[in-house]
């Protein structure tokens, strides 16, 4: 698994040269519903489990979570699961508010 920053997520999501990440937030519903990086798909945390077969095990994904820990936790379980191309957003999505878009609401 490899950690990313927001910045550095940001420049990934702008290169239009680089295929881009699969953006899986596992938040829950009503975080989601509060803000989310355009382009993220809603899989909670708990549904992980029952949706694996949903996600691409040769895709990169980049786990998103508030502030890093439920995002580090799937990651973990993804990559235990034969996926090699995790990414965990450091410091979650409130990380993105604080660096990469301001006008993102925090809670």
């Amino acid at each position: 698994m490899e950690h990313i920053t927001a910045p550095a997520l940001a420049e990934w999501l702008a290169d239009d040269k680089r295929p881009g990440p699969f953006l899986l937030d596992v938040r829950e519903n009503w975080e989601f519903d509060t803000c989310r990086i355009a382009g993220s798909t809603l899989m909670p945390m708990q549904t992980i489990p029952a949706r694996i077969d949903d996600l691409d095990e040769d895709a990169d994904i980049v786990c998103i979570c508030h502030h890093g820990a439920r995002s580090l936790q799937v990651a973990a379980f993804l990559e235990r699961h034969g996926f090699g191309k995790v990414h965990n957003l450091t410091g979650g999505i409130h990380a993105w508010a604080l660096q990469v878009d301001g006008a993102m609401p925090k809670y």
